[in-house]
């Protein structure tokens, strides 16, 4: 099987946490030997090798974070370019992932790129959906692997199956709503941790105002 995987983070590839999951996930291709081409569609001079590909073979992949409940407008202008109609049949998945953990924030995207494969004349391979990965590209290596090991479960998973219809990837999304318990301590885990870990961000990249200020906000004056 030969695979054709389009990043469609709007970030390049060195800020991307998309390209992140995509290097542990094409490891579990190739301990399948599956081959794979792979395209960013953050470098503009791709554009034209990956329609080419997209166009050429049967198995595609989108990969792509959540951008306010939809996709990136970089990947839906990538998306516009393409012909509604095939000379050859293809299948089209996508690896959807963001910074909520709850898999319901998801299935908003998840319809839409359902539609998208409709009207792009494919069939559907499936949405392998994971959230939590908010914060990733800011971690040291050692973490980044730890977080995206996972992903190389699934991609010798997709190897074997082709898609993302198993009972394993709709698994592999994790609960769709925590308990009301598990939120509370989640938003105070969030007021103390995380804050204080974005401060140290903020210190880090030379910030010395605190992060609620409000500049512009000329009512409090």
């Amino acid at each position: 099987m030969h695979v054709v995987i389009i990043n469609g983070s709007p970030r390049t590839r060195q800020y991307s946490n998309t390209d992140k999951i995509l290097e542990a996930f094409v490891k579990g291709l190739e301990k399948e030997n599956v081959t794979f081409e792979l395209y960013f569609l953050s470098s503009r001079k791709e554009w034209e090798p990956a329609r080419e590909a997209y166009l050429s073979n049967e198995k595609i992949i989108f990969a792509l974070p959540m951008y306010v409940e939809s996709i990136p407008s970089l990947m839906l202008e990538f998306l516009d370019t393409l012909p509604s109609e095939r000379q050859i049949p293809a299948e089209l998945s996508f690896v959807l992932h963001g910074g909520f953990d709850e898999g319901y924030q998801f299935r908003l995207c998840e319809k839409l790129l359902k539609s998208i494969t409709i009207q792009l004349g494919c069939d559907y391979g499936g949405c392998l959906i994971k959230g939590g990965s908010f914060m990733l590209r800011l971690f040291k290596s050692d973490q980044v692997e730890k977080m995206t090991k996972q992903y190389t479960k699934m991609g010798r998973s997709y190897a074997s199956y082709g898609d993302f219809l198993t009972p394993e990837a709709k698994k592999f999304t994790g609960p769709e709503r925590y308990p009301w318990l598990v939120r509370q301590i989640a938003s105070l885990f969030l007021k103390l941790m995380v804050n204080k870990k974005f401060k140290q961000f903020a210190t880090d990249w030379g910030c010395y105002k605190p992060l609620d200020h409000k500049p512009y906000n000329i009512l409090e004056e």
